[in-house]
């Protein structure tokens, strides 16, 4: 800890400040700003009711009306803080509102009405983080079912896009066969080409094998991606052959080199690769929404697109639900993001 503040602190020019200092912290709180500021919005709007969110001028924190349970009102009234015709102060709880006129009692005197004009209460609030969104928001989305589909796609998938990639990386990085470089070049090539260029080939392919309405029809078609295959790849070429002749002269078979060799040494593009697959199935909803129409399939992103009513949108519970899809990406990421900058270019040789 000391270690990491000592860097943070740390400035070009000693004990003082120099310019170079401001402009970097200026710039690194900046980026912070940017980057994290729309996420500390969303989770802290998760918190806010209905009526909260959509409240001009928006308020940073979640706010909540005081209210206060008197006797011979069944439920609890709320409070205001009220500028009397004397011009003194007073906390009273609103029993009703009709057009400009509000009717309030004193909570030390229930008995009497007090009748004012709106314009001379304010209401008293308090910041509360309160779990009543995200419990509703559980019991009214179906949320174990969609969790359930989006766990099961992300991780089938992923292990299968492991799987595939890998061993297409290690073909086309440890073995000479002629048109090997040109076989790279059109894998590679097919970033260029736009999702929707390609939608309608593979909907229709999906169609002709009965994988609509299906997980299989989500998970397979993505196994394969040029991205990954391009990670490993240019991974594997750093691993030195003689580790693998070695392999073949002590009697090693393909596979046991590809399983008990190349994997162990890919280990860190491998981690890489799959926080790219796990981010990449958890957040995809185009494909997802295009195959699946029965709600039994749905995994969480296309859950929160129909997770809204015909008149009205609850946003507040919209929110509460995304902020819960983000946890386990999050985790998975925080897992695995030291491998991001470590051993990517060791070659496995000590």
């Amino acid at each position: 800890m000391d270690a990491t503040l000592s860097y943070l602190t740390r400035t070009k020019g000693g004990k003082k400040l120099d310019l170079t200092d401001v402009i970097s912290y200026l710039y690194l709180f900046l980026g912070v700003i940017i980057m994290f500021g729309p996420i500390i919005w969303l989770v802290l709007s998760s918190f806010k009711t209905s009526g909260e969110i959509v409240k001009f001028p928006p308020r940073l924190l979640p706010y909540r009306q005081e209210t206060l349970a008197i006797e011979g009102f069944k439920d609890p009234l709320p409070l205001y803080s009220v500028t009397m015709a004397d011009g003194t102060t007073q906390t009273l709880a609103q029993v009703r509102r009709v057009g400009l006129e509000s009717q309030l009692v004193d909570p030390a005197n229930p008995g009497k009405l007090i009748k004012v004009n709106i314009n001379q209460r304010q209401p008293l609030e308090k910041v509360h983080f309160g779990l009543e969104n995200y419990i509703e928001g559980v019991q009214s989305f179906n949320f174990g079912l969609y969790l359930w589909n989006s766990i099961l796609v992300t991780v089938v998938a992923t292990l299968l896009t492991l799987l595939v990639n890998s061993m297409a990386a290690f073909a086309l990085s440890k073995y000479k066969f002629r048109g090997r470089q040109t076989i790279f070049m059109v894998m590679i090539s097919t970033l260029m080409v736009p999702l929707s260029v390609v939608l309608v080939p593979i909907f229709l392919v999906i169609t002709n094998v009965g994988w609509n309405n299906n997980l299989l029809g989500i998970i397979v078609p993505a196994a394969a991606t040029p991205t990954g295959v391009f990670l490993l790849r240019q991974y594997m070429l750093t691993i030195p052959d003689e580790l693998i002749d070695a392999a073949r002269i002590d009697g090693a078979s393909e596979w046991r080199i590809y399983s008990q060799i190349i994997l162990p040494l890919a280990k860190p593009a491998l981690a890489v690769l799959t926080i790219f697959s796990v981010m990449w199935r958890w957040n995809d909803f185009l494909w997802p929404l295009i195959v699946l129409s029965r709600s039994e399939y749905f995994t969480l992103q296309v859950g929160l697109a129909s997770f809204q009513g015909e008149l009205n949108v609850q946003w507040n519970l919209i929110l509460a639900m995304t902020v819960l899809t983000l946890l386990p990406i999050t985790f998975v990421f925080g897992f695995l993001q030291k491998n991001i900058t470590t051993g990517i270019a060791t070659t496995g040789l000590k």
